[in-house]
């Protein structure tokens, strides 16, 4: 690449807008509202249609709703151990549930957030390709093969996180692969913007943050080291960059700080991830090999074309000089390497989700097969830019060799779906979506332990909106349940009326839990104090609720649970209330 010095006016950075407007206006409105309406209708049947829901997904729902609807209504009611951006982007449609219940019966609002955003996670493939030149059949197929991705329909329409942080590093990555060649400051700080972004979705995006600062710095570093303040240049675009998302880091430990009294209630609170995998009884693997070898299998069914792809691209990288190359690897890099590092020391678990960037890795670098032409649009050229009027020039034999190459890598990437598809039933490899066979092929003659299994999976929450008809249909007041929502949150987003229940989210809790009687409670919710019910705030108040009623209340009701990973309930009636 090209490090010569541009000068910047008008007729510079307007250049090529022409042979951009069409892909940059037309193209990516219709792929968007095509994924969109893909993803809405797929998460809408698995969800509504089939009823399958994610636990994440659903508990982040209810967050949602106890910030708008519960008995005690306020935006901190969204929590603090998961990132909130996930819950704030739903608020917009929950907003509606009290006229459309199935919003929040059905995680609805978790599946129009991810449909919308992995929509804009597909424009961001297909932007990456015409930011580069690439061709437009390798575009159009590349993000076709991107959306069709069944990690991705599936991930793009059922509320969990995965569509919203995939957008945001895709369009981190898209803008830092502009940067390089434009060296304009937008591109700089819309990469920022999309990191911080993907921190307030997903801690994880740390990884990518550090990357991209590495990149950044050491590439201004490089191209100012000819000139006296090429230190402090090279400091100015890392701050750029790393600004935004230590804004996100530092605004969000702070906020929960002043609000909860703990910083990092992921790693503190007993509702975080840490506090969940010690109750849940999962361990680091044995062995760093066995954790690595489970890594590399989930990168293998969701991009087992990226051996091919990782050294092709690097040797045409070194040929051209195409530093663009390096983008993506090392932010997508980063991320796979942070999960591998996680899973290895025992601070998470073994699902194949948390590999999903590998998918847009893949892609990108079949786009990037092909030499680079023209030049990415940019609202103003930096001094190190490319020069807009000299784009690459490549002879004829070199461009075809590309597209031999490109068309070759592209026919991997279509082959590799039928690989995903099959990892995805897999139950050792891709435990959360192992289900997903009897949720789509019902089968109710089928009596195989393996079809069992997987329609008790599929049937997780099914006993909790049955609970919360149960209740709705015994009229009560406002503030007549207590429960906790470490499993209750399936009873909360079911309920016709959320208000009924007291939950840890409202600030009088401890002084109701303290003295339910006095406060008009009615029942009591109780799970078995054992695993993640030793973290439930009624068995840590009365441990012996579950077993005899803690001598303040009588047994009303048992409730078997018909799914899998949820617990038996029982509903307890306050003595003298």
């Amino acid at each position: 690449m090209s490090a010569a010095g541009v000068s910047v006016g008008p007729a510079r950075w307007s250049v090529n807008t022409a042979r951009f407007s069409l892909s940059a206006v037309r193209a990516p409105r219709l792929i968007f509202a095509g994924s969109a309406l893909l993803y809405l209708l797929t998460g809408a049947f698995v969800t509504a249609g089939r009823g399958y829901l994610m636990g994440d997904a659903l508990s982040r729902v209810s967050a949602t709703q106890s910030a708008l609807f519960s008995r005690d209504p306020h935006l901190s009611a969204i929590g603090f151990v998961f990132t909130p951006l996930t819950s704030l982007a739903q608020l917009p449609f929950v907003a509606f549930s009290p006229w459309f219940p199935g919003i929040t019966r059905w995680g609805l609002s978790g599946v129009l957030m991810t449909a919308l955003f992995m929509a804009g996670a597909v424009v961001m493939i297909w932007g990456i390709g015409t930011d580069r030149g690439a061709p437009h059949w390798l575009c159009v197929l590349v993000t076709a093969v991107f959306a069709l991705n069944p990690m991705v329909v599936f991930y793009g329409g059922n509320g969990m996180s995965e569509a919203l942080f995939l957008f945001c590093l895709c369009w981190a990555v898209r803008r830092l692969m502009r940067w390089v060649r434009t060296d304009g400051v937008h591109d700089l700080v819309a990469c920022g913007i999309a990191l911080g972004l993907g921190y307030l979705t997903r801690y994880d995006a740390l990884a990518p943050a550090a990357a991209a600062a590495l990149v950044v710095f050491a590439l201004s570093y490089y191209r100012q080291r000819h000139d006296e303040f090429r230190f402090s240049g090279a400091a100015m675009d890392l701050t750029l960059v790393i600004a935004p998302v230590v804004l996100a880091f530092v605004v969000w430990a702070a906020t929960s700080w002043l609000i909860t009294g703990e910083a990092f209630q992921q790693f503190t609170s007993q509702y975080g991830n840490t506090a969940i995998l010690a109750q849940s009884g999962a361990a680091a693997p044995e062995h760093p090999f066995a954790a690595l070898q489970y890594s590399l299998g989930a990168m293998l069914i969701l991009a087992p074309v990226l051996p091919l792809l990782l050294p092709v691209t690097a040797a045409l990288a070194v040929r051209r000089r195409d530093l663009q190359v390096a983008v993506p690897i090392l932010l997508c890099g980063a991320v796979l390497a942070f999960q591998i590092l996680s899973y290895a020391t025992g601070s998470t678990f073994a699902f194949l989700r948390f590999y999903v960037a590998v998918i847009p890795l893949a892609a990108i670098l079949v786009l990037l097969v092909p030499p680079a032409r023209g030049f990415p649009p940019s609202r103003r050229l930096g001094r190190y830019a490319d020069s807009p009027d000299s784009p690459e020039a490549t002879a004829p034999s070199r461009a075809a060799r590309g597209s031999v190459g490109a068309a070759v890598a592209a026919a991997a990437l279509v082959a590799s779906l039928p690989v995903t598809t099959l990892g995805m039933s897999n139950q050792l490899m891709a435990v959360q979506e192992y289900a997903l066979g009897a949720v789509l092929f019902p089968d109710p003659g089928n009596a195989s332990a393996r079809y069992a299994d997987q329609a008790r999976i599929a049937a997780t929450f099914s006993t909790g909106r049955k609970l919360a008809d149960y209740i709705d249909a015994l009229h009560l007041p406002p503030g007549s349940v207590v429960m906790d929502t470490v499993y209750g949150f399936a009873v909360l987003v079911a309920s016709d009326q959320p208000d009924r229940y007291v939950i840890p989210s409202d600030r009088d809790f401890v002084r109701v839990l303290n003295r339910p009687a006095e406060r008009n409670v009615k029942y009591i919710l109780a799970v078995p104090n054992s695993g993640r019910g030793t973290s439930d705030a009624v068995n840590r108040r009365y441990p012996s609720m579950y077993e005899n009623g803690a001598q303040i209340a009588t047994l009303e009701l048992e409730i078997p649970n018909d799914g899998a990973g949820s617990p038996n309930w029982r509903l307890y009636r306050v003595i003298g209330s």
